[in-house]
């Protein structure tokens, strides 16, 4: 799009989020023309001059738009103007009487005397000298943040940092850009490294630099995360490394030297590799290893009425319990930490209730968790019993002088409980369970439920593979399969694929079949008839029960694009529904909508009116309920929950008629149609496979290539993460 250069002063300011600087404003143009501009420019006021660069676009609901790229604040010069400026409240201590008096005994030189001289304001009617010096600080911050917010944009980073700079710097925050760049990369902030080291090197810092290379070596260490690392070898580290800057990797080794003398990065061995950690993955890893070794070797006194409890649980539930099953409620009972693992249809809801009833009859006050909201609702509903988010029960905060998740609970304030029960352990990494064992009272009882061949933790670690496979705590493999779940072909097929067989296509009157289609046209289009027509109408499923997953974002089979093809069938555009364009989204009041980070700052409501609270976490599903442009919001419930956001925010949600195998761990759906299309050999795994199957509930359609799904059952291949949890663990239990 065609940039263009803008001028003019503010009219008004129709939103602002104080938070990151998104604006929506009405500009007068130097033609006289009153136009909208919309765009990241903080603590604008009424009265400031503009210069805006950006380009026009055009709004669904208000027509054509300014959309603002780089900034130059230019500060008002008529007296008109910096009356209007500082009528605005934009200087503290300021209001529409006292602005006009300033400006009828100062003129033009207002802004310079307020800024300069402020002892001349005492001279004003109704300004004290204390008030004057009030004043003058307020005003100077306003003029450091606009020398701020223009620095930033000269060098083409991000005006979002303006805010936390400031509440960091004050008015030095550009000396401090200049001393030291690299503090940006630093998590508070969250800048892009490359963003940075281009920024940087334009202040002609050294390509040796010693801040260069610690926050490239960080930088390296803290994206790799990203893959699941708790650590990187020092080798392939100083390698990667090397190859980012365009250094020596001698000079990348004394700078990890550097950063290991100081605590910015711990080095340890591990299975004979030198590893390299960022410090809180370290202290996650010791402390979990600490922790789980302490419980497995101080068991709790079983009760002495164990085996009566057993037989009353049995009888109460008129059910007898298979061995394995009985060797795990016993388990529980018998020691500080139990694993529970098993495939579906193997028994482990049965189990978990089995557990959950004889710790009523002994009396402990008992919590269900899981990682995320959807598995957590699931798990009450399996349950019959209250279950939280790990997040939710640890009462997550963010600090934002920090920029620092943290919890509430820790061992300074434990939870009260007597035994905590955890699903779908899979999925939490080694950051999250850190910090649910520091919220555990020392003689609380922990049994960690899951499926160690679904696909690992999306965050850092394979904890829950790392503890099975270390022996250290007691572990009961569930491996039957009953009789009712054989009846299942979901059930048989996922056991097939995660044994190394095909799966049965051929069936065509149970809850698993297969589509054949030859090109990726028809794979969409069959999806969108299932969805709307054939499920509906042939087997009374609901749109609404239904859920398609596919391995890839991309590609004509991938989510994008499902995502705007069952947005057009599912919640097609109407003159009764309000848009927001955003990204490569249309969001349309009506869509369903997933949140894709943890925020911990998004205000919620219950609908009842009878709560209210914070945070919505990264795979919780919503719909779109309001969408209103004038107040840029658009409002989204969850559940029984309400949310609003501001349009701002709208990079944190995303359509969610399809999404990822990824996404949809932990949860269970009715209907589950799954793609089997073209895509990368990393996506198109057994492991991905094993893990759509067992999202399905009543029925999953595979629709596809049979091909595609011969390759997925044959592709066993696990990426290799780096972790010591196993190794730590295995050397504390011999020692």
């Amino acid at each position: 799009m065609e940039q263009e250069i803008l001028c003019g002063t503010v009219a008004a300011v129709v939103f602002q989020n104080q938070e990151n600087g998104y604006t929506v404003l009405r500009l007068k143009s130097q033609d006289g023309e009153l136009v909208t501009v919309v765009g990241t420019i903080p603590m604008t006021v009424a009265g400031e001059r503009l210069s805006i660069t950006g380009h026009w676009t055009s709004h669904a609901s208000y027509g054509r738009q300014f959309e603002a790229e780089l900034l130059e604040r230019l500060m008002p010069e008529s007296t008109g103007e910096i009356l209007a400026y500082l009528s605005s409240r934009a200087v503290k201590g300021i209001g529409e009487k006292t602005a006009q008096r300033i400006v009828t005994a100062f003129g033009e030189k207002s802004l310079d005397v307020i800024e300069n001289e402020p002892e001349k304001l005492a001279q004003v009617p109704g300004i004290s000298a204390s008030k004057a010096r009030e004043i003058s600080e307020s005003f100077r911050r306003q003029v450091g943040m606009r020398r701020l917010i223009e620095f930033l944009s000269a060098h083409r980073l991000p005006a979002e940092l303006a805010m936390r700079l400031y509440r960091s710097y004050g008015e030095l925050a550009v000396e401090a850009l200049q001393d030291d760049p690299y503090m940006l990369t630093q998590p508070y902030f969250g800048a892009d490294f490359p963003v940075v080291d281009a920024f940087a090197l334009e202040l002609e810092v050294a390509a040796d630099d010693e801040r260069r290379v610690e926050a490239g070596i960080l930088f390296e260490l803290t994206f790799n995360q990203n893959n699941g690392h708790t650590f990187i070898p020092k080798n392939k580290l100083t390698a990667a490394t090397a190859a980012l800057l365009g250094l020596d990797e001698d000079v990348i080794d004394d700078g990890i030297r550097r950063l290991s003398d100081v605590d910015r990065l711990v080095t340890d061995t591990v299975a004979g590799l030198e590893a390299c950690y960022v410090p809180e993955l370290y202290e996650a890893e010791t402390y979990i290893a600490d922790r789980i070794l302490e419980m497995a070797t101080n068991p709790p006194d079983a009760p002495e009425k164990l085996d009566a409890y057993l037989a009353e649980i049995q009888a109460d539930a008129d059910i007898r319990y298979a061995g394995k099953q009985l060797e795990a409620i016993r388990a529980a009972a018998e020691n500080r930490i139990l694993i529970v693992t098993g495939g579906p249809g193997t028994g482990k809801t049965t189990t978990m209730a089995g557990i959950l009833q004889l710790f009523d009859k002994m009396k402990l006050t008992t919590q269900l968790a899981a990682p995320t909201g959807r598995a957590a609702k699931r798990l009450s509903e399996c349950t019959g019993r209250d279950a939280s988010t790990i997040h939710r029960l640890l009462e997550a905060q963010y600090d934002p002088e920090t920029g620092i998740m943290c919890f509430f609970h820790d061992e300074d304030v434990p939870l009260r409980l007597d035994a905590m029960v955890v699903d779908e352990t899979s999925m939490v990494d080694v950051l999250l369970m850190q910090s649910l064992l520091r919220a555990l009272p020392k003689r609380c009882r922990l049994i960690l439920v899951g499926d160690p061949d679904q696909l690992p933790s999306v965050g850092p670690g394979n904890l829950f593979s790392d503890l099975i496979r270390s022996g250290a705590a007691t572990t009961v493999r569930l491996t039957e399969i009953f009789r009712q779940a054989q009846e299942s072909l979901i059930v048989m097929n996922a056991h097939a694929v995660n044994h190394g067989q095909l799966p049965d296509l051929s069936v065509k009157n149970k809850d698993f079949f297969f589509m054949k289609r030859r090109t990726a046209e028809s794979v969409v289009q069959t999806i969108q008839e299932l969805c709307v027509q054939r499920l509906p109408k042939n087997m009374g499923i609901e749109p609404g029960d239904i859920q398609v997953l596919s391995p890839t974002r991309k590609n004509e089979a991938g989510t994008r694009n499902l995502n705007r093809q069952l947005q057009a069938v599912l919640n097609p555009e109407s003159p009764g529904k309000k848009e927001k364009k955003y990204g490569d989204f249309l969001f349309r009041e009506g869509d369903r909508v997933m949140q894709i980070r943890n925020n911990y700052d998004i205000l919620w409501k219950k609908l009842d009116g009878l709560g209210s609270g914070a945070g919505i976490f990264n795979g919780d599903i919503g719909k779109i309920t309001a969408i209103d442009h004038q107040e840029e919001t658009v409002t989204v419930v969850f559940d029984d929950r309400e949310a609003i956001y501001d349009f701002a925010m709208l990079s944190e949600l995303e359509l969610a008629y399809a999404m990822t195998v990824h996404k949809s761990q932990g949860s269970e759906y009715r209907a589950v149609i799954l793609t089997a299309w073209s895509g990368s050999r990393y996506l198109l795994t057994r492991s991905v496979l094993y893990t759509a199957i067992t999202r399905a509930k009543d029925l999953l359609i595979v629709v596809g290539n049979e091909e595609v799904v011969a390759a997925m059952v044959n592709n066993d291949r696990q990426t290799r993460r780096y972790s010591g949890l196993k190794l730590r663990l295995q050397q504390g239990s011999e020692a």
